[in-house]
């Protein structure tokens, strides 16, 4: 009962003298619950039989009158009749009829109050009319909220008003409701009048407009909604699906008078305007013909990140990791990360020299790693702005995987100490698929990090590309509601509301550790670059932009006229920060090499020495002792946890595993396990990370194991090796190859004690990840000296699958490998293979072998320094009974073989061996296979090649001599076009001088790397097969 009456009261409206009270008293806000409280209309003490035992005969007639007024006594009727309806205290009681003159009299006067009373259905339906206004204007209020600068775009590429908003172009004038209003009224959308502006009514739990009060005149109701929603800040959350998320951004929005600040913030935010704005004048009286990407018409993008990092600093955050694309980045670099200025200023010297680091990059595109006191919060605070190419959303995921990695390795399992700020363009946040890629990333268990800022400059352009062409959506930013982030829209020339913004923004971070989104709607004052004319493709824009007042001017003008500052204190700013630049531009000139390694964004202390070289140029043995090989491999074999049930067919091949053991030989499978395992012993945390790697694309890795009983059970074996050791990590991601080996890129760039894998399902899938590998993974360290130890685990081979699952397309890897195929190395250098390593820019091998695959994983960390290795792996060896390898192959003193040469009777008689094949990967067995059958094992020997790249020059040249009368042949089942041929076949020949050609057995050119016809495939590798043997095949070239 009390629930319904609770109802009926709350829609009661009061009357003027209750509303004039209302409004007068100061009562400390309450918290807000959604507890039910009995409410009765009237005071019980006004209503004297309304106390004691009658209390509860009241509820049982009430509950009566409800379900039939009939079935209580006339006078009850009339008394619940007039409570619902307002009547006041003391009079909605009658008192029982006699059945005098008089009498009657009362019942005529009663009938009469009760007709009089307002209609309750019609209350009813006025009430929650005004809660359909109020949820329209938190639904939709940002589609007429004043963002642009300008005056020219809506910025959701929509001019016309949401049908259910009373508001128009002139979100102040009240006057302008009446035709909002009338086009609403009866027989309208609410069913409201112009009279019912006045009116008093109840506000639901769902808002905080009223403040201290609990109701209000409509006309106050929308004027409050008008300033919360359809101001400078335009509010998108009502998508999110959870209560408590949407009640706490109504009350950062909604509450009266929230958004205040003190005169000395604003005095703080001001001196933040004037060196972003500063700066980049600066730039441009120095050097106004070079590019800079300046940060004009968005200058309060600076203020910005600095109020964001000084919350989140607040909230305990002491290393925030930062993305973002060129425009802006040096003024980022000077004021946030604060970058010396004098190594900004001096990159713009075209005579300085640069360092023997690497090839460089534009100074737009660098990075940076500072650790500062943060002057607001006095708390200590690492900033890292990671280098990014071009390619203007290809860091997101980077910054991601980096941010995920430093709070694995402090122990931030909460994200409550690393943070990540991201910053976008309007078009490329639209138009990149990777930004879809990345916000997927952001809640999966091995991949979050507990909620990232991001922060839009809105140039409300792309290069010369209107928005209305350049996006289907509204905004650019509503990809992020697919995580149900909150988007907030922020007028830029409003610099206190962008401020509380991205105070909230960081807020939300740290009470929800979930994205958020922060849309500075802005403009672009200069073209694409300062050097771009923009008049040619969006010439009304440009005409008003060059009209338009500068945010900084506009505000110090504003803080002047409130007596925050006045005009002297604004000029003494602006001349302190000049200064600075001047004398960073004096010290400038002292500079006579280019350091790339000042810009380093991702430091490894102790793993160098302090000017930044191996501490050796040598590698230990890759070997285990074997007790550590068999207690692996038994740990490999069995499940470690009990009352734990398995599959029925993985215990088959957990028990083909143990014999395995037993027989002191590995597998594909296995060698992979011991590789990490002996890693793990020595404190090396391991991170395996790609589609369906927990079990094995090909079914062969079974590093998770499910209970068959119990759901979500799950049984790591690796992670109980020893007691002490580094954490293993194995984790299925997402269907994504370019967000995810970004994230993994970005994951091996915070430690270089750490072997971090992605393995593609499938090899040839790696090209959905072009991007990452060209632009970051292949020339990084050459552009950033950011050296990266990430490995890349590429199923490869032609098997008949069809042209999809054949090829990784090595010819594209070994491509890009930086050796000259010209030019034959000194091969008496001490170390030569290490120094070839440290040469490289990535290593490229493909192994034939579970015990050399077992080599190069190893050797990945005991090297001296770290580079990128392309492993491509083999599917049908993970199970070939011949791609076996004994335990004495994996003991101490074992290394990993770049060249594994015959050792078959070709090798006991090299000078009856008439042709030498060069090999790689698993053709070396249907070579030996077919050799065998043709019993041609004396006059052909055939040689591996392990390591493509750097390419083994010493070694093969000692195979060349070792055979003097045999011709030289390459052998490879890919196409000719493809593969490893084109690298192999110059390389080959500057070894032995160009003494002899280098032939080829192989496919044919083709533009698929394999026929998706069973036959056809066997066919040509019957043909290349009988190319390869027959020892007259090349004569006819000759």
């Amino acid at each position: 009962m009390f629930h319904l009456r609770t109802c009926a009261a709350k829609l009661r409206p009061l009357t003027a003298s209750q509303t004039v009270k209302t409004f007068s008293q100061n009562k400390p806000a309450a918290i807000r619950t959604f507890q039910q409280i009995r409410c009765y209309s009237a005071p019980v003490a006004a209503e004297p039989f309304l106390s004691g035992t009658s209390s509860n005969y009241v509820e049982e007639m009430y509950c009566a009158w409800l379900e039939n007024p009939k079935s209580v006594h006339k006078s009850w009727d009339i008394f619940f009749r007039n409570t619902n309806a307002g009547a006041p205290p003391g009079t909605a009681y009658q008192s029982p009829l006699s059945l005098s003159r008089s009498s009657l009299a009362t019942v005529a006067h009663a009938q009469s109050l009760v007709e009089a009373q307002p209609n309750v259905d019609k209350l009813v339906e006025d009430h929650l009319a005004v809660q359909s206004l109020i949820r329209a204007y938190q639904i939709r209020g940002h589609h007429v909220a004043q963002l642009d600068p300008l005056g020219i775009l809506d910025a959701d590429l929509d001019s016309s008003v949401p049908a259910d908003i009373i508001s128009s172009t002139d979100k102040l004038d009240l006057a302008v409701f009446k035709e909002r209003l009338g086009m609403l009224t009866v027989g309208g959308f609410y069913g409201l009048d112009e009279s019912d502006l006045d009116k008093v009514f109840h506000l639901p739990t769902t808002t905080f407009i009223g403040g201290q009060e609990s109701a209000l005149p409509l006309r106050e109701i929308i004027r409050r909604l008008e300033m919360a929603y359809c101001q400078h800040i335009g509010v998108e959350f009502m998508f999110i699906n959870d209560l408590e998320q949407c009640q706490w951004i109504r009350q950062k929005f909604e509450t009266p008078g929230i958004m205040q600040f003190t005169n000395e913030e604003k005095r703080t935010l001001l001196a933040r305007l004037v060196r972003s704005t500063r700066f980049e004048d600066f730039l441009q009286r120095k050097w106004s013909s070079e590019k800079r990407f300046g940060l004009e018409g968005c200058e309060v993008l600076i203020p910005a990140l600095k109020t964001i990092i000084d919350k989140s600093s607040e909230n305990g955050v002491d290393y925030v990791i930062m993305g973002m694309p060129h425009r802006g980045r040096l003024n980022v670099l000077a004021n946030v990360i604060r970058k010396e200025l004098e190594q900004i200023f001096c990159q713009f010297d075209s005579k300085l020299e640069a360092a023997d680091e690497g090839s460089g990059d534009m100074k737009y595109h660098l990075g940076m790693y500072h650790r500062r006191i943060n002057r607001v919060t006095d708390r200590n605070i690492t900033l890292s702005l990671v280098a990014n190419p071009s390619h203007l959303e290809a860091a997101d995921p980077v910054v991601m995987g980096k941010t995920k990695a430093e709070q694995f390795y402090c122990g931030d399992t909460e994200g409550k100490k690393v943070m990540s700020i991201l910053l976008h363009g309007d078009a490329a946040f639209a138009g990149q698929g990777i930004v879809y890629e990345t916000f997927h990333l952001s809640d999966l268990p091995s991949y979050t990090t507990h909620g990232t800022v991001h922060v839009v400059v809105n140039n409300q352009i792309g290069f010369t590309t209107d928005p209305r062409m350049a996006r289907s959506s509204p905004y650019p930013t509503d990809v992020a509601r697919v995580v149900n982030a909150p988007i907030f829209h922020v007028n830029s020339d409003d610099p206190e509301a962008v401020m509380y913004v991205c105070k909230v923004a960081a807020e939300w971070r740290s009470t929800f550790h979930k994205d958020v989104v922060v849309d500075l709607v802005c403009y672009r004052r200069n073209g694409h670059n300062e050097m771009d004319e923009p008049m040619f493709t969006q010439p009304l824009m440009y005409k008003q932009i060059r009209k338009q007042k500068p945010v900084l001017q506009k505000y110090a003008e504003l803080l002047v006229s409130q007596g925050v500052v006045n005009q002297p204190e604004y000029e003494e700013e602006i001349s302190k920060y000049d200064k600075i630049c001047e004398e960073a531009f004096t010290r400038s000139k002292d500079e006579k090499i280019l350091h790339i390694k000042h810009w380093l964004d991702s430091p490894w202390p102790g793993f160098f020495t302090l000017d930044g070289q191996p501490r050796s140029m040598s590698c230990p043995s890759t070997g285990l002792e074997e007790d550590v090989l068999a207690h692996i491999g038994n740990v490999a074999s069995s499940v470690p946890v009990e009352n734990f049930t398995i599959h029925g067919g993985l215990s088959r091949i957990l028990k083909t595993r143990k014999e395995l053991v037993t027989n002191r030989t590995v597998d594909w499978a296995l060698a992979e396990y011991m590789a990490f395992g002996s890693l793990l012993k020595e404190g090396i945390h391991v991170r395996l990370s790609g589609q369906d790697v927990e079990r094995g694309t090909f079914s062969h890795r079974h590093h998770v194991l499910h209970d068959q009983n119990v759901d979500k059970k799950t049984c790591i074996p690796m992670n109980h090796l020893w007691p002490n050791q580094a954490p293993y990590t194995v984790c299925n991601s997402s269907l994504s190859e370019y967000g995810v080996l970004g994230f993994e890129l970005g994951f091996a760039m915070a430690s270089p004690n750490a072997l971090v894998l992605w393995e593609a399902q499938f090899g040839d899938f790696n090209n959905m990840a072009q991007c990452i590998i060209d632009q970051f993974i292949c020339p990084g360290q050459a552009k950033w000296v950011r050296q990266n130890g990430i490995v890349l685990l590429l199923p490869h081979g032609m098997e008949g699958m069809g042209p999809e699952h054949s090829s990784a397309r090595p010819e594209r890897f070994l491509q890009m490998c930086n050796d000259d195929p010209d030019v034959l190395p000194d091969l008496q250098e001490n170390n030569f293979d290490i120094n070839q390593l440290y040469d490289c820019n990535w290593i490229v091998v493909n192994c034939s072998t579970p015990g050399n695959f077992f080599h190069v994983l190893r050797r990945q960390i005991l090297l001296p320094f770290r580079k990128p290795l392309i492993v491509f792996t083999p599917k049908s060896l993970l199970r070939h009974p011949e791609a076996r390898t004994s335990f004495d192959e994996m003991l101490p003193g074992t290394h990993f073989h770049r060249v594994i040469p015959e050792d078959g009777p070709a090798a006991q008689d090299p000078n009856n061996v008439k042709r030498l094949l060069f090999c790689t990967g698993k053709v070396y067995y249907d070579l030996t296979r077919e050799r065998k059958a043709r019993g041609m094992t004396e006059q052909v020997a055939i040689t591996r090649i392990e390591q493509l790249s750097p390419f083994p020059f010493d070694l093969l040249l000692k195979e060349a001599q070792k055979y003097p009368n045999a011709e030289l042949a390459w052998c490879q089942e890919e196409h000719k076009n493809q593969g490893y041929y084109d690298y192999v076949k110059p390389r080959l020949r500057t070894t032995i001088d160009r003494a002899k050609p280098v032939w080829y057995a192989g496919r044919d050119p083709a533009a698929a790397p394999a026929t998706g016809n069973k036959k056809t495939h066997l066919t040509e590798l019957q043909r290349f097969l009988d190319t390869a043997f027959d020892l007259d095949a090349f004569k006819k070239f000759s």
